[in-house]
């Protein structure tokens, strides 16, 4: 019987089935993990809101975007500092630190790059097979708002 994919090991099984090598990560452009990390968070945020019910696609991206944005992250980010690992630390500080050409049109250039920083901690963790890391710092963060 096949197994079937499992999202937690999604970046191995595209990996394997497109026969690409394995990498060291931590070598890479940090907006290259932010790259792919932006849609992580998305996705994440993305499931939390249509799991709480059916509702209207305009009312769903109204409640998406007050977690999708340059701001709230630019918050989450720098929030979830006391909880990094010392590995989580070093890819939040380099996505933030990057030089990039384009900044958010809604958002101010600081909060631009803290956000920066939290997708990139989100695309490392995803590529090295830990999505459930950034559920877990997700879940902090999103429960510390909640108080």
């Amino acid at each position: 019987m096949e197994e079937s994919l499992k999202f937690e090991g999604l970046a191995d099984d595209i990996k394997q089935s497109f026969g690409l090598n394995d990498i060291d990560l931590r070598t890479y452009n940090p907006l290259s993990l932010a790259f792919i990390g932006d849609s992580i968070y998305e996705t994440i945020i993305r499931t939390l809101v249509v799991e709480k019910g059916n509702k209207s696609v305009n009312a769903m991206a109204k409640e998406k975007n007050t977690l999708v944005n340059a701001t709230k992250q630019s918050e989450i980010g720098e929030f979830l500092k006391d909880y990094y690992t010392e590995e989580e630390a070093e890819i939040y500080r380099r996505g933030k630190n990057a030089k990039t050409a384009n900044h958010s049109k809604n958002a101010a250039y600081s909060d631009y790059h803290k956000a920066t920083g939290l997708e990139a901690v989100f695309g490392y963790l995803y590529l090295t097979g830990r999505i459930d890391r950034c559920i877990e710092l997700l879940t902090i963060a999103i429960k510390s708002n909640e108080k």
